[in-house]
Protein backbone atom coordinates (compact mmCIF):
# COMPACT_ATOMS: atom_id res chain seq x y z
CA UNK A 1 0.00 0.00 0.00
CA UNK A 2 1.32 3.42 -0.96
CA UNK A 3 0.03 6.81 0.21
CA UNK A 4 0.94 10.14 -1.41
CA UNK A 5 -0.63 13.38 -0.20
CA UNK A 6 -0.07 16.98 -1.04
CA UNK A 7 -1.62 20.41 -1.27
CA UNK A 8 -3.37 19.74 -4.60
CA UNK A 9 -3.16 16.00 -5.14
CA UNK A 10 -3.39 12.86 -3.06
CA UNK A 11 -3.79 9.21 -3.82
CA UNK A 12 -3.73 5.77 -2.19
CA UNK A 13 -2.66 2.56 -3.94
CA UNK A 14 -3.16 -1.16 -3.27
CA UNK A 15 -1.61 -4.13 -5.04
CA UNK A 16 -4.19 -6.72 -6.15
CA UNK A 17 -4.07 -10.20 -7.63
CA UNK A 18 -6.62 -9.44 -10.34
CA UNK A 19 -9.77 -7.53 -11.32
CA UNK A 20 -12.46 -8.50 -13.81
CA UNK A 21 -15.96 -7.64 -14.98
CA UNK A 22 -18.68 -9.31 -12.90
CA UNK A 23 -20.05 -10.92 -16.06
CA UNK A 24 -16.84 -12.95 -16.37
CA UNK A 25 -17.18 -16.52 -15.15
CA UNK A 26 -14.04 -16.29 -13.00
CA UNK A 27 -11.19 -13.98 -11.98
CA UNK A 28 -8.09 -15.26 -13.80
CA UNK A 29 -4.83 -14.66 -11.95
CA UNK A 30 -2.22 -12.69 -13.80
CA UNK A 31 1.56 -12.73 -13.67
CA UNK A 32 1.46 -8.93 -13.64
CA UNK A 33 -0.12 -7.44 -10.49
CA UNK A 34 -2.97 -4.95 -10.73
CA UNK A 35 -2.75 -1.64 -8.87
CA UNK A 36 -5.92 -0.12 -7.40
CA UNK A 37 -5.57 3.64 -7.05
CA UNK A 38 -7.81 5.95 -4.99
CA UNK A 39 -7.48 9.55 -6.13
CA UNK A 40 -9.33 12.85 -6.51
CA UNK A 41 -9.84 14.32 -9.97
CA UNK A 42 -11.59 17.71 -10.28
CA UNK A 43 -13.05 17.31 -6.82
CA UNK A 44 -14.45 13.84 -7.53
CA UNK A 45 -13.13 10.80 -5.64
CA UNK A 46 -12.31 7.93 -8.02
CA UNK A 47 -11.04 4.38 -7.90
CA UNK A 48 -9.03 3.31 -10.96
CA UNK A 49 -7.06 0.19 -11.82
CA UNK A 50 -3.79 0.02 -13.73
CA UNK A 51 -1.61 -2.78 -14.99
CA UNK A 52 1.91 -2.48 -16.37
CA UNK A 53 2.29 1.16 -17.41
CA UNK A 54 -1.32 2.22 -18.04
CA UNK A 55 -4.79 2.37 -16.52
CA UNK A 56 -7.28 -0.30 -17.53
CA UNK A 57 -9.95 1.21 -19.82
CA UNK A 58 -13.54 1.10 -18.61
CA UNK A 59 -12.68 0.31 -14.99
CA UNK A 60 -13.08 3.82 -13.55
CA UNK A 61 -15.22 3.87 -10.40
CA UNK A 62 -16.90 7.05 -9.13
CA UNK A 63 -16.88 6.66 -5.35
CA UNK A 64 -19.88 8.98 -5.11
CA UNK A 65 -22.12 6.28 -6.59
CA UNK A 66 -20.15 3.13 -5.72
CA UNK A 67 -20.68 0.33 -3.21
CA UNK A 68 -18.31 -2.40 -2.10
CA UNK A 69 -19.40 -5.89 -0.99
CA UNK A 70 -17.31 -8.71 0.47
CA UNK A 71 -17.88 -12.00 -1.39
CA UNK A 72 -15.26 -13.95 0.54
CA UNK A 73 -12.04 -13.54 2.55
CA UNK A 74 -10.05 -12.59 -0.56
CA UNK A 75 -12.79 -11.57 -2.98
CA UNK A 76 -14.97 -8.44 -3.17
CA UNK A 77 -17.46 -6.90 -5.56
CA UNK A 78 -17.44 -3.19 -6.40
CA UNK A 79 -20.63 -1.83 -8.00
CA UNK A 80 -20.80 1.63 -9.52
CA UNK A 81 -22.69 3.75 -12.03
CA UNK A 82 -21.61 3.69 -15.65
CA UNK A 83 -20.13 6.89 -17.02
CA UNK A 84 -21.54 6.12 -20.47
CA UNK A 85 -23.83 8.91 -21.63
CA UNK A 86 -25.98 6.46 -23.56
CA UNK A 87 -29.09 6.06 -21.38
CA UNK A 88 -29.65 2.49 -22.53
CA UNK A 89 -26.30 1.60 -21.01
CA UNK A 90 -26.61 3.66 -17.84
CA UNK A 91 -27.14 0.72 -15.52
CA UNK A 92 -24.65 -0.01 -12.73
CA UNK A 93 -21.65 -2.23 -13.47
CA UNK A 94 -19.73 -4.64 -11.29
CA UNK A 95 -16.01 -5.26 -10.88
CA UNK A 96 -14.75 -8.35 -9.05
CA UNK A 97 -11.56 -7.76 -7.03
CA UNK A 98 -9.18 -10.49 -5.83
CA UNK A 99 -6.77 -9.66 -2.96
CA UNK A 100 -3.44 -11.21 -1.95
CA UNK A 101 -4.41 -11.75 1.70
CA UNK A 102 -7.16 -10.98 4.22
CA UNK A 103 -5.28 -8.08 5.82
CA UNK A 104 -5.06 -6.22 2.51
CA UNK A 105 -8.74 -6.96 1.90
CA UNK A 106 -9.65 -5.35 5.24
CA UNK A 107 -7.40 -2.34 4.57
CA UNK A 108 -8.94 -1.86 1.13
CA UNK A 109 -12.48 -1.91 2.52
CA UNK A 110 -11.51 0.57 5.23
CA UNK A 111 -9.87 2.89 2.72
CA UNK A 112 -12.86 2.65 0.38
CA UNK A 113 -15.19 3.76 3.18
CA UNK A 114 -12.91 6.62 4.25
CA UNK A 115 -12.51 8.02 0.74
CA UNK A 116 -16.22 7.65 0.07
CA UNK A 117 -17.17 9.50 3.27
CA UNK A 118 -14.74 12.28 2.49
CA UNK A 119 -15.67 12.98 -1.10
CA UNK A 120 -19.09 11.43 -1.84
CA UNK A 121 -21.48 13.98 -3.37
CA UNK A 122 -25.00 14.04 -1.98
CA UNK A 123 -27.99 14.30 -4.32
CA UNK A 124 -26.35 12.51 -7.24
CA UNK A 125 -28.77 10.56 -9.45
CA UNK A 126 -27.93 6.88 -9.41
CA UNK A 127 -28.38 4.59 -12.43
CA UNK A 128 -31.56 2.82 -11.34
CA UNK A 129 -33.44 5.98 -10.46
CA UNK A 130 -32.52 6.38 -6.79
CA UNK A 131 -30.99 9.48 -5.27
CA UNK A 132 -27.94 9.20 -3.07
CA UNK A 133 -28.58 10.91 0.25
CA UNK A 134 -27.48 10.69 3.87
CA UNK A 135 -30.77 8.99 4.76
CA UNK A 136 -32.52 6.56 2.47
CA UNK A 137 -36.25 6.39 1.88
CA UNK A 138 -36.42 3.56 4.41
CA UNK A 139 -34.60 5.58 7.08
CA UNK A 140 -36.85 8.59 6.53
CA UNK A 141 -40.07 6.69 7.28
CA UNK A 142 -38.96 4.07 9.83
CA UNK A 143 -37.93 4.74 13.42
CA UNK A 144 -34.26 3.68 13.95
CA UNK A 145 -35.02 1.65 17.09
CA UNK A 146 -37.74 -0.29 15.25
CA UNK A 147 -35.42 -1.01 12.30
CA UNK A 148 -32.66 -2.14 14.67
CA UNK A 149 -34.94 -4.63 16.42
CA UNK A 150 -36.41 -5.79 13.11
CA UNK A 151 -33.06 -6.59 11.51
CA UNK A 152 -31.76 -8.12 14.75
CA UNK A 153 -34.78 -10.46 14.84
CA UNK A 154 -34.36 -11.63 11.25
CA UNK A 155 -30.61 -11.91 11.68
CA UNK A 156 -31.04 -14.95 13.95
CA UNK A 157 -31.08 -18.48 12.60
CA UNK A 158 -33.77 -19.66 15.01
CA UNK A 159 -36.31 -17.28 13.45
CA UNK A 160 -35.26 -18.31 9.95
CA UNK A 161 -35.75 -21.92 10.99
CA UNK A 162 -39.28 -21.10 12.18
CA UNK A 163 -40.13 -19.81 8.72
CA UNK A 164 -38.34 -22.61 6.87
CA UNK A 165 -40.26 -25.18 8.93
CA UNK A 166 -43.54 -23.63 7.84
CA UNK A 167 -43.90 -26.28 5.16
CA UNK A 168 -47.04 -24.70 3.69
CA UNK A 169 -45.06 -21.51 3.08
CA UNK A 170 -41.79 -23.08 1.95
CA UNK A 171 -43.42 -25.87 -0.07
CA UNK A 172 -45.71 -23.46 -1.91
CA UNK A 173 -42.78 -21.19 -2.84
CA UNK A 174 -40.76 -24.18 -4.03
CA UNK A 175 -43.64 -25.49 -6.15
CA UNK A 176 -44.40 -22.03 -7.56
CA UNK A 177 -40.79 -21.64 -8.72
CA UNK A 178 -40.04 -25.17 -9.93
CA UNK A 179 -43.38 -25.60 -11.73
CA UNK A 180 -42.69 -22.35 -13.60
CA UNK A 181 -39.15 -23.10 -14.78
CA UNK A 182 -39.93 -21.38 -18.05
CA UNK A 183 -40.13 -18.06 -16.19
CA UNK A 184 -36.73 -18.54 -14.48
CA UNK A 185 -34.51 -20.34 -16.99
CA UNK A 186 -31.83 -17.99 -18.30
CA UNK A 187 -33.29 -15.01 -16.41
CA UNK A 188 -31.79 -12.56 -13.93
CA UNK A 189 -33.57 -12.73 -10.57
CA UNK A 190 -33.59 -10.41 -7.54
CA UNK A 191 -34.47 -11.91 -4.15
CA UNK A 192 -35.74 -9.11 -1.87
CA UNK A 193 -35.11 -9.71 1.82
CA UNK A 194 -33.35 -12.96 1.03
CA UNK A 195 -32.94 -14.12 4.63
CA UNK A 196 -31.25 -17.53 4.60
CA UNK A 197 -31.13 -17.44 0.79
CA UNK A 198 -33.57 -20.31 0.34
CA UNK A 199 -35.62 -18.58 -2.38
CA UNK A 200 -32.42 -17.66 -4.24
CA UNK A 201 -31.43 -21.33 -4.21
CA UNK A 202 -34.89 -22.29 -5.50
CA UNK A 203 -34.50 -19.79 -8.35
CA UNK A 204 -31.06 -21.21 -9.19
CA UNK A 205 -32.55 -24.72 -9.18
CA UNK A 206 -35.12 -23.49 -11.69
CA UNK A 207 -32.31 -22.41 -14.05
CA UNK A 208 -31.87 -18.70 -13.29
CA UNK A 209 -28.91 -17.14 -15.09
CA UNK A 210 -27.97 -15.13 -11.99
CA UNK A 211 -29.64 -14.30 -8.68
CA UNK A 212 -28.93 -11.19 -6.59
CA UNK A 213 -29.90 -11.97 -2.99
CA UNK A 214 -30.39 -8.69 -1.11
CA UNK A 215 -30.48 -8.95 2.69
CA UNK A 216 -30.03 -6.06 5.14
CA UNK A 217 -29.61 -8.05 8.39
CA UNK A 218 -26.65 -10.09 9.65
CA UNK A 219 -28.41 -13.10 8.09
CA UNK A 220 -26.57 -12.13 4.90
CA UNK A 221 -23.43 -13.79 6.29
CA UNK A 222 -25.34 -17.01 7.00
CA UNK A 223 -26.83 -16.86 3.52
CA UNK A 224 -23.32 -16.69 2.05
CA UNK A 225 -22.33 -19.79 4.02
CA UNK A 226 -25.42 -21.70 2.97
CA UNK A 227 -24.98 -20.74 -0.67
CA UNK A 228 -21.26 -21.58 -0.57
CA UNK A 229 -22.26 -24.99 0.76
CA UNK A 230 -24.21 -25.57 -2.46
CA UNK A 231 -21.52 -24.67 -5.02
CA UNK A 232 -23.35 -25.96 -8.09
CA UNK A 233 -26.07 -23.39 -7.41
CA UNK A 234 -24.05 -20.80 -5.49
CA UNK A 235 -21.85 -19.85 -8.43
CA UNK A 236 -24.91 -18.14 -9.91
CA UNK A 237 -25.92 -16.31 -6.71
CA UNK A 238 -24.50 -13.06 -5.36
CA UNK A 239 -25.44 -12.05 -1.81
CA UNK A 240 -25.55 -8.28 -1.30
CA UNK A 241 -25.87 -6.96 2.24
CA UNK A 242 -27.96 -3.80 2.31
CA UNK A 243 -31.44 -2.37 1.97
CA UNK A 244 -33.21 -2.49 -1.39
CA UNK A 245 -33.75 1.25 -1.07
CA UNK A 246 -29.97 1.80 -1.08
CA UNK A 247 -28.08 -0.94 -2.94
CA UNK A 248 -27.21 -0.84 -6.63
CA UNK A 249 -27.12 -3.79 -9.02
CA UNK A 250 -24.88 -4.23 -12.07
CA UNK A 251 -27.81 -5.11 -14.34
CA UNK A 252 -31.58 -5.02 -14.62
CA UNK A 253 -33.56 -8.10 -13.58
CA UNK A 254 -36.39 -10.07 -15.18
CA UNK A 255 -37.96 -11.53 -12.02
CA UNK A 256 -38.50 -10.34 -8.47
CA UNK A 257 -39.02 -12.98 -5.80
CA UNK A 258 -39.66 -12.29 -2.14
CA UNK A 259 -41.61 -13.27 0.94
CA UNK A 260 -42.71 -9.77 2.01
CA UNK A 261 -45.92 -10.77 3.81
CA UNK A 262 -46.50 -10.05 7.48
CA UNK A 263 -49.48 -10.55 9.74
CA UNK A 264 -52.60 -9.25 7.95
CA UNK A 265 -50.38 -9.19 4.83
CA UNK A 266 -49.08 -5.65 5.47
CA UNK A 267 -47.47 -5.83 8.93
CA UNK A 268 -43.72 -4.99 9.01
CA UNK A 269 -44.26 -2.78 5.91
CA UNK A 270 -41.98 -4.91 3.77
CA UNK A 271 -44.46 -4.78 0.90
CA UNK A 272 -43.33 -1.20 0.38
CA UNK A 273 -39.73 -2.36 -0.08
CA UNK A 274 -40.98 -5.04 -2.48
CA UNK A 275 -42.64 -2.36 -4.62
CA UNK A 276 -39.57 -0.10 -4.44
CA UNK A 277 -37.41 -3.01 -5.64
CA UNK A 278 -39.86 -3.54 -8.53
CA UNK A 279 -39.44 0.06 -9.66
CA UNK A 280 -35.66 0.13 -9.20
CA UNK A 281 -34.50 -3.22 -10.52
CA UNK A 282 -36.96 -4.78 -12.96
CA UNK A 283 -37.21 -4.48 -16.73
CA UNK A 284 -40.65 -3.39 -18.06
CA UNK A 285 -41.87 -6.88 -19.03
CA UNK A 286 -41.25 -8.56 -15.71
CA UNK A 287 -42.57 -11.19 -13.33
CA UNK A 288 -43.18 -10.87 -9.61
CA UNK A 289 -43.44 -13.88 -7.30
CA UNK A 290 -45.92 -13.25 -5.68
CA UNK A 291 -47.88 -10.88 -7.92
CA UNK A 292 -51.18 -10.32 -6.08
CA UNK A 293 -52.20 -10.23 -2.43
CA UNK A 294 -55.69 -10.29 -0.95
CA UNK A 295 -56.90 -9.47 2.54
CA UNK A 296 -60.07 -11.40 3.44
CA UNK A 297 -62.44 -10.24 6.18
CA UNK A 298 -65.61 -11.52 7.86
CA UNK A 299 -67.43 -10.81 11.15
CA UNK A 300 -67.17 -13.56 13.77
CA UNK A 301 -68.81 -14.68 16.99
CA UNK A 302 -66.61 -16.17 19.73
CA UNK A 303 -67.95 -15.85 23.28
CA UNK A 304 -65.01 -17.78 24.73
CA UNK A 305 -62.46 -15.38 23.26
CA UNK A 306 -64.41 -12.30 24.36
CA UNK A 307 -64.67 -13.53 27.96
CA UNK A 308 -60.99 -14.54 27.97
CA UNK A 309 -59.88 -11.03 26.99
CA UNK A 310 -62.33 -9.27 29.31
CA UNK A 311 -61.26 -11.43 32.25
CA UNK A 312 -57.63 -10.33 31.87
CA UNK A 313 -58.61 -6.95 33.31
CA UNK A 314 -60.18 -8.48 36.45
CA UNK A 315 -56.81 -8.12 38.18
CA UNK A 316 -57.41 -4.37 38.24
CA UNK A 317 -60.72 -4.71 40.07
CA UNK A 318 -58.96 -5.57 43.32
CA UNK A 319 -59.75 -3.04 46.03
CA UNK A 320 -57.15 -4.23 48.50
CA UNK A 321 -53.98 -5.28 46.67
CA UNK A 322 -51.43 -5.06 49.49
CA UNK A 323 -53.50 -2.22 50.84
CA UNK A 324 -53.85 -0.47 47.43
CA UNK A 325 -57.13 0.03 45.52
CA UNK A 326 -56.42 -0.81 41.83
CA UNK A 327 -59.90 -0.14 40.47
CA UNK A 328 -59.01 3.31 39.12
CA UNK A 329 -57.06 1.61 36.34
CA UNK A 330 -59.58 -1.11 35.49
CA UNK A 331 -61.18 0.84 32.62
CA UNK A 332 -57.82 1.64 31.02
CA UNK A 333 -56.63 -1.97 31.36
CA UNK A 334 -59.89 -3.26 29.88
CA UNK A 335 -59.52 -1.06 26.79
CA UNK A 336 -55.80 -1.89 26.57
CA UNK A 337 -56.46 -5.62 26.26
CA UNK A 338 -59.03 -5.00 23.53
CA UNK A 339 -56.49 -2.87 21.61
CA UNK A 340 -54.45 -6.00 20.84
CA UNK A 341 -55.34 -7.93 17.68
CA UNK A 342 -55.56 -11.65 18.42
CA UNK A 343 -53.28 -13.92 16.36
CA UNK A 344 -54.35 -17.57 16.41
CA UNK A 345 -55.95 -20.32 14.34
CA UNK A 346 -59.72 -20.40 14.66
CA UNK A 347 -62.60 -22.60 13.52
CA UNK A 348 -64.16 -21.18 10.31
CA UNK A 349 -67.58 -22.04 11.71
CA UNK A 350 -67.20 -18.99 13.95
CA UNK A 351 -67.68 -16.72 10.93
CA UNK A 352 -71.04 -14.98 10.89
CA UNK A 353 -71.16 -14.30 7.15
CA UNK A 354 -69.29 -15.11 3.93
CA UNK A 355 -66.05 -13.10 3.66
CA UNK A 356 -65.21 -10.13 1.44
CA UNK A 357 -61.76 -9.26 0.12
CA UNK A 358 -59.47 -6.31 -0.63
CA UNK A 359 -57.02 -6.81 -3.53
CA UNK A 360 -53.48 -5.40 -3.77
CA UNK A 361 -51.89 -5.91 -7.19
CA UNK A 362 -48.13 -5.82 -6.61
CA UNK A 363 -47.51 -5.19 -10.32
CA UNK A 364 -49.44 -1.92 -10.26
CA UNK A 365 -49.59 -0.69 -6.65
CA UNK A 366 -47.62 2.39 -5.64
CA UNK A 367 -45.63 2.55 -2.44
CA UNK A 368 -47.83 5.41 -1.23
CA UNK A 369 -50.95 3.24 -1.63
CA UNK A 370 -49.78 1.26 1.40
CA UNK A 371 -49.39 4.25 3.70
CA UNK A 372 -53.14 4.27 4.35
CA UNK A 373 -55.60 1.49 3.49
CA UNK A 374 -59.32 2.18 3.75
CA UNK A 375 -61.76 -0.71 3.24
CA UNK A 376 -65.55 -0.22 3.38
CA UNK A 377 -67.22 -3.28 4.92
CA UNK A 378 -70.56 -4.82 4.03
CA UNK A 379 -71.83 -8.26 5.06
CA UNK A 380 -75.13 -10.09 5.47
CA UNK A 381 -75.37 -12.18 8.64
CA UNK A 382 -75.98 -15.89 8.08
CA UNK A 383 -77.08 -16.49 11.68
CA UNK A 384 -78.57 -14.67 14.63
CA UNK A 385 -75.81 -14.13 17.19
CA UNK A 386 -73.53 -11.65 18.94
CA UNK A 387 -70.80 -10.30 16.65
CA UNK A 388 -67.54 -9.95 18.59
CA UNK A 389 -65.38 -8.45 15.88
CA UNK A 390 -63.73 -8.88 12.49
CA UNK A 391 -61.65 -11.89 11.45
CA UNK A 392 -58.95 -11.40 8.79
CA UNK A 393 -56.52 -13.52 6.80
CA UNK A 394 -54.72 -13.24 3.47
CA UNK A 395 -53.56 -15.13 0.43
CA UNK A 396 -51.08 -14.38 -2.35
CA UNK A 397 -50.94 -15.48 -5.99
CA UNK A 398 -47.87 -16.73 -7.87
CA UNK A 399 -48.99 -15.99 -11.41
CA UNK A 400 -46.53 -18.18 -13.28
CA UNK A 401 -46.64 -18.67 -17.04
CA UNK A 402 -47.16 -22.42 -16.60
CA UNK A 403 -48.98 -22.77 -13.27
CA UNK A 404 -50.95 -20.38 -11.08
CA UNK A 405 -50.44 -21.25 -7.43
CA UNK A 406 -51.96 -19.75 -4.30
CA UNK A 407 -50.53 -19.52 -0.79
CA UNK A 408 -53.41 -19.14 1.66
CA UNK A 409 -53.64 -18.50 5.41
CA UNK A 410 -57.42 -19.10 5.54
CA UNK A 411 -59.08 -20.63 8.61
CA UNK A 412 -59.64 -24.32 8.05
CA UNK A 413 -56.72 -24.55 5.61
CA UNK A 414 -53.36 -26.01 6.76
CA UNK A 415 -51.97 -23.71 9.44
CA UNK A 416 -49.05 -21.38 8.62
CA UNK A 417 -46.79 -19.33 10.89
CA UNK A 418 -48.98 -16.32 10.03
CA UNK A 419 -52.10 -17.97 11.52
CA UNK A 420 -55.13 -15.62 11.25
CA UNK A 421 -55.89 -12.36 13.02
CA UNK A 422 -59.01 -11.14 14.79
CA UNK A 423 -59.94 -7.62 15.87
CA UNK A 424 -62.18 -7.95 18.93
CA UNK A 425 -64.76 -5.29 19.87
CA UNK A 426 -65.05 -4.35 23.54
CA UNK A 427 -68.80 -3.89 22.91
CA UNK A 428 -70.27 -6.70 20.75
CA UNK A 429 -73.29 -6.05 18.52
CA UNK A 430 -76.36 -8.25 18.09
CA UNK A 431 -77.55 -9.36 14.64
CA UNK A 432 -80.32 -11.52 13.20
CA UNK A 433 -80.00 -13.88 10.27
CA UNK A 434 -80.28 -11.83 7.07
CA UNK A 435 -79.39 -8.55 8.79
CA UNK A 436 -76.88 -6.28 7.05
CA UNK A 437 -73.61 -5.48 8.81
CA UNK A 438 -71.69 -2.46 7.57
CA UNK A 439 -68.53 -0.73 8.70
CA UNK A 440 -65.02 0.35 7.90
CA UNK A 441 -61.52 -1.06 8.32
CA UNK A 442 -59.03 1.81 8.22
CA UNK A 443 -55.31 1.05 8.54
CA UNK A 444 -52.72 3.82 8.90
CA UNK A 445 -49.00 3.01 8.65
CA UNK A 446 -46.71 4.23 11.42
CA UNK A 447 -42.93 4.49 11.80
CA UNK A 448 -42.62 1.33 13.90
CA UNK A 449 -43.06 -0.74 10.72
CA UNK A 450 -46.68 -1.54 11.35
CA UNK A 451 -50.21 -0.11 11.31
CA UNK A 452 -52.79 1.46 13.58
CA UNK A 453 -56.15 -0.20 12.90
CA UNK A 454 -59.46 1.64 13.23
CA UNK A 455 -62.45 -0.71 13.03
CA UNK A 456 -66.15 0.12 13.08
CA UNK A 457 -68.96 -2.44 12.71
CA UNK A 458 -72.66 -1.48 12.63
CA UNK A 459 -75.92 -3.41 12.41
CA UNK A 460 -78.61 -1.89 10.21
CA UNK A 461 -82.33 -2.18 10.84
CA UNK A 462 -83.79 -5.49 9.79
CA UNK A 463 -87.29 -6.63 8.94
CA UNK A 464 -90.37 -4.64 7.88
CA UNK A 465 -89.59 -0.99 7.28
CA UNK A 466 -85.81 -1.58 7.23
CA UNK A 467 -85.46 0.35 3.98
CA UNK A 468 -86.55 3.48 5.86
CA UNK A 469 -84.33 2.88 8.86
CA UNK A 470 -80.69 3.40 9.63
CA UNK A 471 -78.01 2.15 12.01
CA UNK A 472 -79.37 0.66 15.23
CA UNK A 473 -76.08 -0.54 16.79
CA UNK A 474 -72.47 0.47 16.25
CA UNK A 475 -69.20 -0.45 17.92
CA UNK A 476 -65.65 0.75 17.26
CA UNK A 477 -62.13 -0.05 18.40
CA UNK A 478 -58.56 1.10 17.83
CA UNK A 479 -55.81 -1.53 17.67
CA UNK A 480 -52.04 -1.60 17.18
CA UNK A 481 -50.99 -4.30 14.71
CA UNK A 482 -47.46 -4.03 16.12
CA UNK A 483 -48.59 -5.40 19.51
CA UNK A 484 -50.81 -8.47 18.95
CA UNK A 485 -51.92 -11.07 21.46
CA UNK A 486 -50.42 -14.36 20.29
CA UNK A 487 -53.00 -16.96 21.27
CA UNK A 488 -51.35 -20.04 19.82
CA UNK A 489 -54.00 -22.59 20.71
CA UNK A 490 -55.51 -24.81 18.05
CA UNK A 491 -59.12 -24.21 16.96
CA UNK A 492 -61.63 -25.27 19.62
CA UNK A 493 -64.34 -27.84 18.73
CA UNK A 494 -67.19 -25.33 18.77
CA UNK A 495 -70.72 -26.68 18.43
CA UNK A 496 -72.82 -25.34 15.60
CA UNK A 497 -76.03 -23.50 16.54
CA UNK A 498 -79.29 -24.94 15.20
CA UNK A 499 -79.90 -21.99 12.90
CA UNK A 500 -76.28 -21.83 11.75
CA UNK A 501 -75.04 -23.60 8.64
CA UNK A 502 -71.35 -24.49 8.93
CA UNK A 503 -69.22 -22.74 6.32
CA UNK A 504 -67.29 -24.88 3.91
CA UNK A 505 -63.50 -24.89 3.96
CA UNK A 506 -62.41 -21.49 2.74
CA UNK A 507 -60.15 -21.93 -0.27
CA UNK A 508 -58.57 -18.86 -1.88
CA UNK A 509 -60.38 -19.47 -5.14
CA UNK A 510 -63.77 -19.25 -3.39
CA UNK A 511 -63.54 -15.47 -3.63
CA UNK A 512 -63.08 -14.42 -7.28
CA UNK A 513 -60.92 -11.50 -8.35
CA UNK A 514 -63.23 -8.95 -9.94
CA UNK A 515 -62.13 -6.75 -12.78
CA UNK A 516 -63.13 -3.71 -10.72
CA UNK A 517 -60.55 -4.67 -8.12
CA UNK A 518 -57.76 -5.78 -10.40
CA UNK A 519 -56.77 -4.35 -13.75
CA UNK A 520 -54.55 -7.23 -14.86
CA UNK A 521 -56.66 -9.02 -17.51
CA UNK A 522 -54.20 -11.90 -17.88
CA UNK A 523 -55.07 -13.06 -14.38
CA UNK A 524 -58.68 -13.51 -15.47
CA UNK A 525 -58.11 -15.55 -18.60
CA UNK A 526 -58.02 -18.82 -16.64
CA UNK A 527 -60.80 -19.64 -14.16
CA UNK A 528 -59.47 -19.47 -10.61
CA UNK A 529 -61.26 -22.74 -9.85
CA UNK A 530 -58.44 -24.48 -11.71
CA UNK A 531 -55.98 -23.41 -9.01
CA UNK A 532 -57.74 -25.60 -6.46
CA UNK A 533 -56.31 -28.74 -8.01
CA UNK A 534 -52.82 -27.28 -7.71
CA UNK A 535 -53.04 -26.52 -4.00
CA UNK A 536 -51.67 -29.34 -1.92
Amino acid sequence: MEVLAGQKHKHLEFTLVAVSELSSSSVPPSSTPVIARFSVDSGVAELRFRQDSGFIDGFNVNLGTAQLFKLGPLKSLCISGSSDSNKEKSYARGVTILFRNEEESRDFHSAFEQWQNEDVTQGTHLPNGAISDVKSKFDNKIEPSSAKMYFHYYGQLLHQQNMLQDYVRTGTYYAAVIENRADFTGRVVVDVGAGSGILSLFAAQAGAKHVYAIEASEMAEYARKLIAGNPSLGQRITVIKGKVEEVELPEKADILISEPMGTLLVNERMLESYIIARDRFLVPKRKMFPSVGRIHMAPFSDEYLFVEIANKALFWQQQNYYGVDLTALHGSAFQGYFSQPVVDAFDPRLLVSPPMSHVIDFNEAKEEDLYEIDIPLKFVASVGTRVHGLACWFDVLFNGSTVQRWLTTAPGAPTTHWYQIRCVLSQPIYVMAGQEITGRLHMVAHNSQSYTIYLTLSAKMWGPGAEQGGIIQSSSCKLDLKEPYYRMSQPQPYTTAQDQQPHQLLQPQDIPIHTDDLEEPKLLQQPLENSGAQLQ
